[in-house]
């Protein structure tokens, strides 16, 4: 979802969700893209980085301008940076060289109306002079973290932007002086057809879709909660702000805004469809409110599980609901294509050399030499779990890639090592 307000020459894409160890650029131009970041950077561990990063999710909003790129990266530790990349603007000649070839070649404004970037259109603009994809070099980076060549930081944002390229070439276009409306507006000035018109769907009679509501296809499945709340985009541009504009303020209540999306999103999903609890996950359910003291101790012994053992699942409760509850109290051993996909994700999810170390037993997976473990639920999701004081601890809701599940455990310097847990894959 973007902000983006015609005639505007910025937009702002929403942070994308973990990448679940899937290539960053399906299209040849944003391949294309990411061939201009890899080969001009210097340093291939930095471009892991970026990779690793981008993959969790750790790319906040994602700011487009002419000529530059910005968006706030979190590293590992949860320390923000902003990162930005240029990329140099097409001058006005280059503009009109552009828009003549293309509405000589009805193709070219068909494909882009249909978000693409065909071959021949970009080789027939460097044949008009006109350079739109970047090439080794083009991309200059700037991060606030002090690097003069590409960092994690900067190479994460390529990696993101790769995504969005592939969904909508006009941020290309964007990037490179215009705004998807001006491109269409001046395509329609010299072609004498309106855009708007070549672009229109077909109308649908109203009756007809009325009498064929019995027979849609089914809602599409409920999103994922994200590990933590969305970065908001960065306010720190060249633009001075408006008079009586406050960027600060404005960036403290972005932030909070999206901590509160973020718990109104986890309540939804955790209602979710319904489902009829069992008298023992009502009373999780009971205890999450808070009641007080004296109800808590009544629904820990009406549970079975005691004082202790009710905390732990309240605390899976909120990570999840009851999902997270049969996680925590179900220890199951998959089976044949359960398990082949299990290892195939564990293996997807980390970069050569960078696996971490792990022993299994069922549907556990605990880090060797670390009080963290990874449990696989019956759905597929991966659920990250805490050592602390002797017992496994919820210590963040479930997420498809078992990367991105570890990443989201910050285990404290006190908490046990694990002992004994099963044998390595």
């Amino acid at each position: 979802m973007t902000r983006h307000d015609e005639g505007d020459m910025e937009r702002t894409f929403a942070a994308l969700p973990p990448a679940h160890g899937k290539g960053f650029a399906q299209t040849w131009w944003g391949q294309a893209w990411l061939t201009a970041l890899e080969g001009t950077a210097l340093d291939s561990k930095q471009l892991k980085t970026g990779r690793r990063l981008a993959r969790a999710g750790a790319v906040g909003a994602v700011s487009v301008r002419p000529g530059r790129l910005t968006a706030v990266v979190q590293d590992r530790d949860r320390t923000a940076h902003r990162a930005d990349v240029l990329l140099e603007a097409l001058s006005p000649e280059q503009w009109d060289r552009f828009l003549d070839m293309t509405v000589e070649r009805a193709g070219h404004v068909a494909a882009l109306l249909d978000r693409e970037m065909p071959p021949h259109l970009v080789e027939d603009a460097a044949d008009a002079g006109v350079e739109l994809l970047p090439g080794l070099g083009d991309l200059e980076p700037k991060c606030d973290c002090g690097a003069w060549d590409h960092c994690g930081h900067t190479a994460a944002l390529c990696y993101q932007v790769a995504r969005l390229l592939d969904q909508d070439p006009f941020v290309l276009l964007l990037m490179r002086g215009r705004a998807e409306s001006s491109v269409l507006d001046d395509l329609q000035t010299r072609g004498g057809t309106s855009a708007a018109e070549a672009s229109a769907p077909e109308g649908v009679d109203a009756a007809e879709a009325y009498a064929a509501g019995d027979i849609l296809p089914p809602l599409p499945p409920l999103p994922e909660l994200p590990v933590e709340p969305g970065l908001p985009p960065s306010l720190d541009t060249e633009t001075p702000p408006a008079a009586g504009i406050d960027p600060a303020a404005l960036e403290f209540l972005a932030a909070r805004t999206s901590v509160q999306a973020h718990g109104l999103l986890r309540e939804a999903l955790q209602a979710g469809p319904h489902v009829e609890l069992t008298s023992a996950q009502d009373a999780v359910r009971l205890a999450a409110g808070a009641p007080g003291r004296e109800m808590t101790d009544r629904l820990a012994a009406g549970s079975g599980r005691g004082r202790e053992g009710l905390a732990t699942a309240v605390r899976a409760w909120r990570h999840g609901g009851p999902e997270a509850l049969s996680v925590l109290d179900e220890e199951w051993q998959p089976q044949d294509e359960t398990l082949a996909r299990a290892r195939a994700a564990l293996d997807s999810a980390w970069d050569a050399g960078e696996w971490p170390e792990l022993r299994a037993r069922a549907n556990r997976w605990t880090v060797v030499g670390a009080p963290v473990q990874l449990r696989l639920g019956r759905d597929g999701r991966w659920w990250p779990y805490r050592k602390e004081r002797g017992r496994w601890q919820p210590a963040a809701g479930a997420a498809q890639d078992p990367a991105t599940a570890l990443a989201s455990v910050a285990a404290p310097a006190s908490a046990e090592l694990p002992a004994g847990e099963g044998h390595s894959l």
